[in-house]
């Protein structure tokens, strides 16, 4: 059975990868999981200076998801290259790394300082609904998509891919205006806009009152999004929002995605992205798929 797959010619042993800010530098899961037995771990995010994220409560659970509004909190992108790097080295996967900014210069000053050995590709977040400067500021008006993406483009030397908000009206605009710009691949989505209340206090329970929804919730949403920008663009897609299983994985990529990132799932299930390797494995056998390329984009609409 073949599992390898080229994400925008980078070659990962399998499709699973992890989802950013959900794994932290790889470390949080090394009691359960090699890192290596992955197709690719995305780290944190990484901004040019540290950030100490949002104000507690910013993790709240919701019916069939959770909200964050944790705030990108990273120890910025300096430290990582001093205290972190070689850790990151010697993992054994594909590492991509995420960056973060306030300012076009920011996410400029992150990707060039990331222009080393270990990074095998740059995720441009530009679709973070928890920050007040960037974030979806960026991330959903198409003209500065498209030149954020080209200028990001001009600074790495590593493959693009960049991070689409399902926050706007037309989630294919923004994923053509990447394209444009010369992105090299596309994520999809972010978390989707919520809020809890709690209705003694009459209060939000979260602390900057709205946070990013993740999890099963989000997958009906997550899997329209993908078949609608895998035909729109000639990109591919790392996809996301609400894997729980390896059959999920497999409509990720019947939608479209070439390979698939876990975040939600490994919260309540700190093994949930090999277990959902394994699952995918048995869900091919049953249906007779040698080849995990032969799932991609093959979802039929008649």
């Amino acid at each position: 059975m073949k599992l390898a797959v080229n994400f925008a010619g980078v070659e990962l042993k399998n499709p699973i990868a992890t989802a950013s800010g959900t794994c932290g530098f790889g470390m949080e899961y090394l009691p359960y999981y090699k890192a290596s037995e992955l197709g690719a771990v995305t780290l944190k995010a990484l901004s040019i200076r540290p950030k100490a994220g949002n104000a507690v409560v910013r993790i709240a659970e919701t019916p069939s998801g959770m909200l964050n509004s944790i705030g990108l909190q990273n120890p910025g992108v300096d430290s990582f290259l001093e205290n972190k790097l070689e850790f990151v080295k010697n993992l054994g996967t594909k590492i991509i790394a995420n960056i973060a900014g306030e300012s076009m210069e920011d996410y400029e000053a992150v990707a060039e300082k990331l222009n080393v050995d270990g990074i095998d590709m740059i995720e441009l977040n530009i679709s973070c609904p928890n920050v007040s400067d960037g974030g979806l500021a960026f991330g959903t008006n198409p003209k500065i998509v498209e030149e954020i993406t080209s200028r990001i483009k001009k600074k790495t030397e590593k493959p693009l891919i960049v991070k689409l908000s399902p926050n706007v009206t037309d989630i294919t605009e923004i994923a053509r205006a990447a394209e444009s710009g010369g992105a090299d691949a596309l994520s999809l989505i972010n978390t989707l806009m919520g809020m809890r209340i709690d209705a003694h206090t009459r209060r939000p329970v979260l602390s900057r009152g709205s946070g990013g929804l993740s999890g099963p919730a989000v997958k009906p949403v997550a899997l329209h999004m993908i078949s609608a920008v895998h035909r729109a663009v000639d990109l591919p897609l790392l996809g996301m929002g609400g894997i729980m299983t390896g059959r999920d994985a497999a409509e990720f990529l019947i939608a479209g995605a070439t390979a698939v990132a876990i975040g939600t799932a490994a919260f309540a299930d700190p093994k949930a992205p090999v277990r959902i390797l394994g699952e995918l494995r048995e869900f091919m056998a049953a249906e007779g798929v040698e080849d995990v390329n032969d799932l991609i984009g093959t979802l039929k609409f008649n």
